[in-house]
């Protein structure tokens, strides 16, 4: 089955799933859960969060995680715009926008970041899952990853 044989309830009902997949995500990251947050990950996942920090397959993913707690006293992620884009009926290529503010532990300023994310998601056992995320971004203000993926935008 393709994507084009889809209906479009369908298409509307499993892209709210995967809507709900994205805020998911932006929630358990706020909340700190590492666990929740690496479970809506495949087992060979791909996650970029600039050309120095990447981490492939689900357990070098969980491991950045395991700091989260400790680097930040809070953090709020707002993901906006969310296009859907089905490849079939279980895989599809998403494009999201992001605002994200966080709060470090030790003294530094709050910082800012502004970009999108860039997914590939599958379908599971009947749930939708991160197979590869890519934050890329527009700007940032004190944030502490340096280098950076930036949004690919036309000159």
């Amino acid at each position: 089955m393709t994507a084009s044989s889809m209906s479009k309830l369908d298409m509307l009902l499993e892209t709210e799933e995967i809507r709900e997949l994205i805020s998911r995500y932006a929630f358990h990251l706020d909340m700190n859960h590492p666990k929740e947050l690496a479970s809506l990950f495949v087992e060979d996942c791909e996650v970029v969060y600039g050309p120095n920090f990447k981490a492939e397959g689900i357990e070098a993913y969980a491991k950045t995680l395991e700091g989260v707690g400790s680097y930040f006293v809070a953090t709020s992620h707002h993901v906006s715009n969310t296009v859907v884009e089905f490849q079939s009926p279980d895989k599809a290529n998403v494009r999201s926008i992001l605002y994200a503010w966080h709060r470090y532990r030790r003294e530094r300023p709050d910082s800012h970041v502004w970009g999108q994310y860039h997914d590939e998601v599958v379908k599971v056992n009947g749930q939708w899952k991160f197979k590869r995320r890519e934050l890329r971004t527009t700007g940032s203000k004190d944030f502490h990853v340096k280098e950076m993926v930036p949004i690919g935008r036309a000159e």
